[in-house]
């Protein structure tokens, strides 16, 4: 491609980059130049052609790029860092007795974590890689066992990775190549003491990947300590909602009028695929599950005070289809990645627009536009509603009249709205100032002459 065609297709991608020497996006997996078993696992977990940040993420990462990837949720980013991870494994050294991890993987939830370990074990087993997962609520010595067995990649969250370096269960003396996934959730839930004490025991000259939809000031301040002339990609706008995804906002005039709606509407979104919703206390979850339970719905819980082997259950059940509804906290529902999700109901509303983000990126996952998320919002929420405005107006969705006369309660956003029209006023008044100046230099009678 010439460097018109690489800037065409990137745009057609919404796809950015920035940094030096970027290599050219791909638009076919055999492009890469993956071995054969390797294309074979691809094609056999039905991937037929690359996302938007696999297009560009895989040749930077397979060059040896350091990456900071911004994309939505849903995006195909696990992909992006595990299967260059394979290649880059591939090409090390085999490891001795007690060594290894070759890769590591962090992530910020037990959840998340088990899903990129069994990501990661599907493109794997054919190229005899082992993996590893190390997260909390599982039994440490069972852990501490495998990993003293040893492992090309473990996949872990900070805090239980932590331990097993302290119990002397592995050793980072190999590890060459570590990925950050979802790096602002993990500072959110304060990790970044730990991210950073992983890091550092990691040798320089490793290849670093951080992934993340957001990006505070505090992860841009931790990539530009420990990434290596990254090349940064952004995958549409920054913080953005999924556009793939169509979001439906519901004004409802208080609390009690919610569970009569979900009760309503729940059938039809049944109909069309599994269904997750989202409350904000672990009460409410119980309260949703046992009103669901007893009309006769296929319904379970996910919160944080289940251990983990329930959670694991729970979770297995919904993707085996012996659940249709999930009723789920914000963290325990973290890293969700179940493609027949294609309705998520935000039964109460996030408690900032990022965790709205996330939430809903649960459906529409990797592309697919079948998508839908149910926002329930009540008359005491115009704060959120101003923001809610502001989300849908950039992801091109619509807005309703209900909606937006929620949003104008809100002072803030009320007077921003105010301060843009009276600036296109003010621009308007002044350019007829200065054409009727003009025409009266000129000499012409401007009264006559249209504007």
């Amino acid at each position: 491609m010439s460097e018109q065609d690489v800037a065409e297709y990137r745009k057609s991608l919404a796809i950015r980059v920035s940094g030096f020497d970027v290599p050219k996006p791909i638009k076919t997996f055999e492009e890469t130049g993956f071995s054969p078993q390797l294309m074979n696992a691809i094609k056999k977990q039905g991937y037929e052609k690359p996302t938007s940040i696999q297009c560009q993420a895989l040749p930077i990462v397979l060059s040896g790029r350091d990456i900071i990837g911004i994309a939505k949720t849903g995006s195909g980013k696990t992909a992006a860092f595990v299967l260059p991870m394979i290649v880059h494994i591939m090409d090390q050294p085999e490891l001795e007795k007690e060594e290894g991890p070759i890769g590591v993987i962090c992530a910020p939830t037990r959840e998340l974590a088990h899903q990129i370990y069994l990501e990661a074990k599907k493109f794997s087993k054919s190229n005899g890689i082992r993996v590893s997962a190390v997260y909390g609520g599982m039994s440490k010595f069972d852990q501490l066992k495998e990993l003293k067995a040893g492992c090309e990649i473990v996949v872990a969250t900070p805090g239980r990775l932590i331990d097993m370096i302290k119990m002397k269960a592995l050793t980072m003396l190999r590890a060459t190549y570590l990925v950050l996934d979802e790096a602002d959730r993990m500072f959110d839930l304060g990790f970044e003491p730990q991210v950073r004490s992983i890091v550092g025991q990691i040798r320089p000259d490793r290849q670093t990947l951080l992934f993340s939809a957001t990006m505070p000031r505090k992860v841009e301040k931790l990539a530009r300590e420990i990434l290596t002339d990254p090349v940064r990609v952004t995958v549409g706008e920054v913080g953005m909602a999924n556009e793939d995804i169509t979001q439906v906002v519901h004004v409802i005039p208080s609390d009690a009028e919610k569970l009569p709606w979900l009760l309503e509407q729940l059938p039809k979104m049944i109909d069309d695929g599994d269904v997750l919703v989202f409350a904000s206390k672990k009460a409410t979850v119980d309260e949703i599950e046992s009103q669901l339970a007893q009309t006769g719905f296929k319904v379970a819980a996910l919160h944080g005070d289940k251990d983990q082997a329930s959670r694991m259950e729970i979770l297995q059940k919904f993707k085996s289809g012996i659940y249709h509804v999930l009723i789920a906290t914000d963290v325990a529902a973290r890293g969700l990645d179940i493609k027949s999700i294609k309705s998520v109901v935000n039964f109460d509303i996030a408690r900032d627009m990022d965790m709205h983000v996330h939430r809903i990126g649960r459906t529409g996952r990797a592309g697919d536009k079948d998508g839908t998320a149910y926002t329930l919002i009540t008359q005491k929420e115009a704060r959120f509603a101003g923001e809610l405005v502001n989300s849908l107006v950039a992801a091109d969705q619509n807005v309703s009249v209900e909606l937006m006369d929620l949003a104008m309660k809100d002072g803030r956003f009320r007077s921003k709205r105010d301060a843009r029209k009276g600036g296109k006023v003010f621009i308007l008044f002044y350019f007829i100032l200065f054409y009727l100046a003009v025409k009266f230099l000129s000499g012409k009678n401007c009264f006559l002459m249209p504007i």
